[in-house]
């Protein structure tokens, strides 16, 4: 699209500008993503752009019309990213980007010379297809300086060897939250949280402006929400400024190269609720080349219950698989993006050798966590043989398939909570709930012929009989008797 044919003067004694309205309609079954071109001349100091699209009503059970809108620049638009410049999905009706500052989730920088594309995303089209209008201005004049941008401390003030807690799912103002970084780092501060992982939908535009959040009570570790049509996915822990493209659905078979992208840029790869039932949500995929997934999203729904099923089946099918397949640990974060969502309902604890980046992703990686509910639920849950050994959250217990077993769960702050306890064979122990207090201890024994492994689910009681209670903490596994790889 070319300005030439239609422009307009600015203010008087104001920039020149120059604007022109882009109408269509796009139908049932339009490509994901639709590009609209346009012509940037020389001298463009901003490009700032509004739209607006219909919303007919429609039958009950039928989509309606959801449009989300994001820019290229001259490098263009293919896979991988180059030319990426922004992505607000459907959280904002306008934007703009300069050299200066952009909008958030857009990438400051002087607006190059050359053809850029408007990028439109028909997330969900209504019977008779959605009619759209944008509105492109641009404005000249000097285009200024872009600030070099500075990013969070990976490491922060820690314990040593410790349990910290953390949020690795969580939207700010850079995407479809409302919180600032400010506000969400103060939240997570009074959540009792050590640390946290940005991830914004479809944009690393957020950051360079996390540093000043940071300190040495709270590390801010820095990633992405990759939102497809297929699921969703954390890139969790990346390199500062690593961007991740989500343009793919699971037929493609593109979903391997960035994957392996998120791993060289040192992060993980962490699907994100699975089973939500949200359009677009369900994770297609596969977890072959996840590091950890998320079980629990927020408040406790019967779609994380369905999460928690099929990872604990996955771990069943690690231990059939003798070895040879690894296991997924298990996480769980708010995903808040606003009043009222909590920033640390649930958190992850991790055991890590000290609060950086590196040691915190590595003690997600192996499975060295439990998910709590808050602050409050705190357990210790080993495993020892009466041969002398022992074993911890995410270990494995070197003894023969025949010794006794010793799992001891100790627990605080979960009051009326009942312990239950998981192995490859279904839940073999449900306790009595825990007194008023919160505090409790439970023992019980096995072997590693008898339970190939064990966790630890602590539940508040339910009215509804046997059906189990909304979870106030979960573990991983410890896995009992010797390997048996090949």
């Amino acid at each position: 699209m070319s300005f030439a044919a239609e422009h307009g003067q600015g203010p008087r004694d104001g920039p020149r500008q120059e604007t022109r309205t882009v109408r269509g309609t796009l139908p049932p079954g339009a490509p994901d993503f639709v590009y609209v071109p346009v012509e940037v001349p020389a001298g463009v100091r901003e490009i700032s752009v509004s739209y607006a699209y219909d919303r007919p009503s429609v039958p009950a059970g039928t989509p309606g019309n959801a449009l989300d809108i994001g820019i290229f620049d001259q490098h263009g638009t293919e896979l991988g990213g180059r030319g990426f410049r922004g992505w607000s999905g459907g959280a904002r009706t306008q934007f703009f980007l300069r050299a200066d500052e952009a909008t958030p989730g857009y990438l400051p920088g002087p607006p190059q010379e050359g053809t850029w594309h408007i990028a439109l995303g028909p997330y969900t089209v209504a019977p008779r297809g959605v009619s759209y209008e944008l509105t492109i201005t641009l404005t000249y004049g000097e285009p200024g300086a872009t600030p070099a941008p500075v990013y969070p401390p990976d490491r922060a003030r820690g314990r040593g060897r410790a349990w910290y807690r953390g949020d690795c799912h969580l939207h700010s103002w850079h995407s479809d939250g409302r919180r600032t970084p400010d506000a969400i780092a103060a939240l997570a501060r009074a959540a009792g949280l050590d640390f946290l992982n940005t991830s914004e939908h479809n944009t690393h535009a957020s950051h360079a402006h996390w540093a000043a959040a940071a300190g040495e009570d709270l590390l801010i570790l820095l990633g992405e929400e990759v939102t497809t049509r297929n699921g969703h996915v954390l890139a969790l822990g990346t390199d500062p400024g690593t961007f991740v493209d989500w343009r793919y659905r699971a037929r493609e078979n593109r979903f391997g190269r960035f994957a392996r992208q998120i791993h060289r840029a040192g992060g993980l790869v962490v699907p994100a609720h699975p089973y939500a039932t949200c359009v677009g949500c369900g994770w297609r995929f596969g977890f072959a080349e996840a590091d950890a997934v998320e079980v629990w999203n927020g408040p406790f729904t019967p779609d994380d219950e369905v999460a928690l099923a099929a990872w604990d089946a996955r771990l069943v099918a690690a231990v059939r698989a003798a070895g040879r397949a690894p296991w997924l640990p298990a996480m769980g974060n708010s995903d808040a993006h606003r009043d009222p969502d909590v920033v640390g309902l649930p958190q992850t604890v991790v055991l890590a050798d000290d609060l950086t980046k590196e040691a915190i992703l590595d003690g997600i990686r192996a499975g060295r966590s439990y998910v709590a509910e808050s602050r409050k639920v705190e357990l210790a849950f080993t495993a020892r043989a009466d041969d002398g050994r022992t074993a911890d959250i995410g270990g494995r217990l070197e003894t023969d398939p025949d010794t006794p077993v010793t799992v001891r769960l100790e627990v605080s702050g979960a009051p009326r909570c009942a312990v239950r306890l998981v192995t490859d064979q279904g839940t073999l122990l449900t306790g009595d709930p825990l007194p008023v207090t919160g505090t409790g201890v439970v023992e019980w024994r096995t072997t590693p012929a008898y339970a190939a492994y064990v966790r630890a689910e602590l539940r508040h009681e339910t009215a509804a009989g046997p059906v189990p209670g909304v979870p106030a903490a979960l573990t991983n596994p410890i896995f009992l008797g010797r390997r048996t790889d090949h």
